[in-house]
This record gives C-alpha cells, structure tokens and sequence, in this order.
C-alpha cells in the first residue's frame, strides 16, 4: 500500500521506526524486534539506512520481512556519496522486494566534506530520480526548527518546495518536543506553497543519555516543562521511561486533536515502548 494513501486516509494513522544493525550479529535480535512492533499493527513502519550506505541490505531484508507480516514497510534511501549507478541498483533491489514506499534522504554529509563532487547534492536530485525510475511512493524529510544547514527559514520552505516539486509526495519531520513549533512551521509550509501531507515525528524521551545525545546534534528547542521532567526524573531510570512515554503521548493526543493526522513515533527499536504508545492512543485512532 502507497504510504500516501494511508495518511490521507480519515483515520488517524499512528506508524513507527526501526533502524537496521550495524553487524549481522545483530541481526536476528532486530528483526524480532521489528517483528515485536508489527505485531502492533501499527499503520505502517519506517526502517532506516546506515551512513553512506552501509546497511542498505539490511534495511531491504527488513522491509521484506514487515511486507510478510502484513505491515506496510517505508524503505529509507539517502544519496550522498552514490552514484547514479548505485541508486538503480538499489531501487531496482527494492522493487523486486515488493517494497513501494521510499523516504528519499540526503543523508549526513562526511567531516571534512561537501557535497559539491557527489552526484547527488541534494534529497531533491533523488527525488527525481526514484520519479524516472518508477513505482515508488516518495517521502522526504523536514526540519520543523530548520535545517542546520539552512541559511533562514525562508531558504529552509524554499528548499523544501524544490524537493516536492521534484516529486515528493509527503514529509516526514525530524524529532521535536514543543508542538507549537510545528504549528507555525505548518503555517510557514502553507506560505511558501508547500502543500503536502505533514507526518510529525515524535521521540518519546526514555532515560537521560538520550536528551544528552539530542542536545548535542540538534537545535531542539525543550519546553521548560520537559526540562523539569528529566530534572527531576532522570536519575531514576523507570520513573524517566514513564514520564518520556506520557510527555510523548501527550504531544500526540494534542497532535491528533489539531488536525495533524499522521504520527511517527521514533522507537529506538523497543517494542514495549512503541506498545506503551499504541495503548495510550487506542481509541483515538480506532
């Protein structure tokens, strides 16, 4: 099923993300989890992509299994430091997976580098390329505090409009704690016509190395609220679970209630979190 169908749909969709392992060791212990949050029936479920590409098998095989299982799987995709060549094979990997959905993906620039020599510079550049190939339903991702490496806002929706004029079909946003931010960044959307299907992209906070790890990457603005919260809690790691997935849920009933019908919940592979999540909604997304 085509991913846009899904969150064009009336029903308020609620979907999660796993992300492949770095090693085949690992492999078996990810794919039950992967299997643990299917059973969930959850309305679809992302699997992310190694850097440069290093688990791209892994995300393929994944996303094979969850087609199995009767769940929709969304495939991620980046492009840097690929080759036209590369990006065929893998879609063409794909396609022969039954795989329909791809988030098309940038991915992180390498230190020390720019992306002036790749083939691909830009998420907007595959976009256009999974359109010529054919088949796919395409998401991309947006910054609902802009891009890092946006010069302001303004360039920030431009550059989107770039990526969904090249045949993106809905975005997908990076993590955020204040849903203000993501009504104005709507709002913003709509100003400079992008007019596609916004999924809003949740991290429920479960234990405080993870805020660590937030605050060092991104420029997430935190509510003073959700600064109490790990203040106090974050030294007790079950009182932090618990608080991290009501701080979530809360986000996501306020979501759901302001017309933002598509959640994504970043899941950090633990199905009892994603459980935790699914029944705090239950019956707002029957």
């Amino acid at each position: 099923m085509k991913i846009i169908d899904i969150i064009k749909g009336e029903k308020p969709s609620l979907s999660f993300e796993v992300f492949p392992p770095k090693t085949s060791d690992k492999f078996e212990s990810v794919m039950e989890a992967a299997g643990a949050i299917a059973d969930l029936s959850p309305s679809y479920m992302s699997v992310t992509y190694g850097a440069g590409g290093t688990t791209a098998a892994y995300t393929a095989d994944i996303c094979e299994n969850l087609l199995k299982a009767g769940v929709t799987p969304l495939a991620h995709l980046t492009c840097v430091n690929s080759t036209k060549e590369n990006i065929r094979e893998k879609l063409t990997l794909l396609k022969e997976k039954g795989i329909e959905n791809i988030l098309a993906l940038r991915g992180d620039i390498p230190a020390g580098e720019t992306a002036e020599h790749y083939e691909y510079k830009y998420a907007s550049e595959l976009c256009r390329e999974i359109v010529d190939f054919g088949g796919f339903c395409i998401g991309g991702a947006c910054y609902p505090e802009t891009h890092p490496e946006s010069h302001d806002s303004k360039s920030d929706i431009e550059s989107l409009k770039k990526k969904v004029d090249a045949g993106c079909e809905f975005l997908t946003t990076q993590m955020f704690f204040d849903n203000n931010i993501l009504y104005n960044f709507m709002y913003r959307m709509l100003r400079g016509g992008v007019d596609v299907p916004v999924v809003a992209g949740i991290m429920p906070v479960t234990n405080a190395a993870q805020i660590k790890r937030i605050i060092g990457i991104s420029n997430n603005a935190l509510p003073q609220r959700f600064i109490r919260i790990v203040d106090r809690y974050g030294s007790n790691p079950e009182a932090m679970k618990q608080a991290g997935i009501a701080f979530a849920t809360e986000q996501i009933i306020d979501l759901y209630a302001n017309g933002v019908n598509a959640v994504h919940v970043y899941s950090m592979n633990k199905p009892d979190i994603a459980a935790a999540i699914k029944a705090n909604v239950s019956e707002i997304i029957k």
